[in-house]
This record gives C-alpha cells, sequence and structure tokens, in this order.
C-alpha cells in the first residue's frame, strides 16, 4: 500500500529503511514528547523496527519526494483504550529538522482519509502529552476534539508517570 501527496510518498517500512529510521530517531528532541528514549544505535532501531513498524499494513514511511529520504512514520494501530474494531489509534513520528514545515498534517491527514475510506473506521483517536503543543496542533488541524485528560496515564522511559490528553475525530456522515 502506498499514499502520495503534494510532497510526500506514504509507503510500507521495510528492513533497508533502518538507517533513515535511525537518522531521525536519535534526535534527542524527537521521542521525548511521545514517550520513547532516543535510539542509541542502529541495531536497537532494527529491534523497534521489528515490534512496531514492519508488515504492518497500516504503518507507514514517510518519505520525501524530493530526496528520497525517509523523515518519520505515521500510522494506525490498535487502540488500548477502547475495545472496538472499527477505531484506530493514530500514532506518528517525525525528525526534529523537519518539524514546523507541515508534513505531519500533510502525512496525518491522507492517512485518516485512508482509514475513514479504506478501512471503513468509525473513530480515530489519538492521545500526547499535556506539554506536547506540537502533537496537540497537528491534531487539532485535523480536526481531531478534545476527550478529557488520562491522569497518571504512562510511565515515560526515564520513569517519571505523565498524564496523556485524549483526542478523536469520527467519521463524517
Amino acid at each position: 500500500m502506498m499514499i502520495e501527496t503534494k510532497r510526500l510518498i506514504l509507503r510500507q517500512i521495510v528492513d533497508s529503511d533502518a538507517e533513515d529510521i535511525f537518522a531521525y530517531s536519535r534526535g534527542p528532541n524527537t521521542g521525548r514528547d511521545a514517550g520513547w528514549k532516543p535510539h542509541e544505535t542502529l541495531e536497537e532501531t532494527r529491534l523497534i523496527m521489528q515490534e512496531i513498524f514492519l508488515e504492518q499494513e497500516s504503518v507507514f514511511g514517510m518519505v520525501l519526494k524530493e530526496t528520497g529520504v525517509m523523515i518519520g512514520s505515521v500510522g494506525l494501530i490498535d487502540d488500548p483504550l477502547r475495545e472496538n474494531d472499527s477505531v484506530r489509534m493514530l500514532g506518528y513520528a517525525l525528525g526534529e529538522a523537519f518539524w514546523g514545515q507541515g508534513y505531519m498534517t500533510e502525512a496525518a491527514g491522507a492517512v485518516i482519509g485512508y482509514g475513514f475510506e479504506e478501512m471503513q473506521l468509525d473513530l480515530i483517536s489519538a492521545t500526547c502529552y499535556p506539554f506536547n503543543l506540537r502533537s496537540k496542533r497537528v491534531l487539532e488541524k485535523l480536526g481531531f476534539r478534545y476527550e478529557g485528560t488520562l491522569a497518571l496515564a504512562e510511565k515515560r522511559y526515564d520513569g517519571k508517570v505523565l498524564d496523556k490528553d485524549c483526542f478523536s475525530v469520527a467519521k463524517e456522515g
């Protein structure tokens, strides 16, 4: 499966993407605000790819059309907070060098369309830490509504327990 947007190609992630994923995942800020520690080695990236990215039909690498470089990932995964087959949770990560340029809104918007049209979802959820203003802004631009804050919802890699803000967008019609 491949989705094309104005500036990006969204495609399945494969083993040979490890170096690009390592390049954006080792940055000190890329994962911190999403709850995961920066990758320290290429081997660590390869292990995480096996667990999270490979052979996932609705998880995509974000490839810049202009350069062919993978700059992030975006996808729809099972929502651990909802027992409903017609709901998936939006997750994403973007290399810090590409923040503030509209790439995530562009990619996530395309994936949301895929979720509603191709996967026939009724609802797409998303969560982020209350202090993750960039992520909140992406969700706001995509029409998500704030559902509430789940207190002390997640222990981050550094042991700190944090709240999570919950959002959703429903299929129109």
